[in-house]
């Protein structure tokens, strides 16, 4: 089940279609009242890093379907470029976002392997855990 759709925090929009490519704008752990929070290595552990990974590609997957109407559309995952909020030292953002990475598979199969980035980053907003970008192509 996926979760409520958190609205842009921003003037902008949380995805944008161009022909049959939809492009998703940042998005963090967050369902419903529920907000992940914190430094992956420090307040919170690889494995609760990895779970707020999955929990905002659900996010994303709400965003996708209230845009597109089914998820359906989606062709295939291109590309996801995932930020973790690191305490000092931490270099395990890949094992973080294969939460996200791990998600799209087990929902596209095949067309939800993309190519991904993963950077750990000193602050993100409102201290969210992660926060995630991705690129999608729609069935024409």
């Amino acid at each position: 089940m996926l979760p409520p759709v958190f609205p842009p925090g921003g003037n902008y929009l949380g995805c944008v279609i161009d022909e049959c490519v939809v492009y998703v704008g940042g998005h963090g752990p967050i369902a419903g009242a529920e907000i992940i929070r914190g430094k992956v290595g420090g307040d919170l552990t690889l494995e609760e890093g990895r779970a707020a990974a999955r929990m905002t590609a659900l996010s994303i997957l709400a965003t996708l379907q209230s845009e597109l109407g089914d998820l359906d559309r989606i062709q295939r995952i291109v590309k996801v470029f995932g930020m973790v909020n690191v305490a000092s030292g931490f270099d395990q953002t890949p094992a973080v976002i294969d939460g996200c990475s791990d998600l799209l598979v087990e929902v596209f199969g095949d067309a939800g392997r993309h190519t991904r980035s993963a950077v750990g980053l000193a602050e993100l907003p409102f201290g969210m855990a992660v926060e995630i970008e991705l690129i999608a192509r729609l069935r024409s």
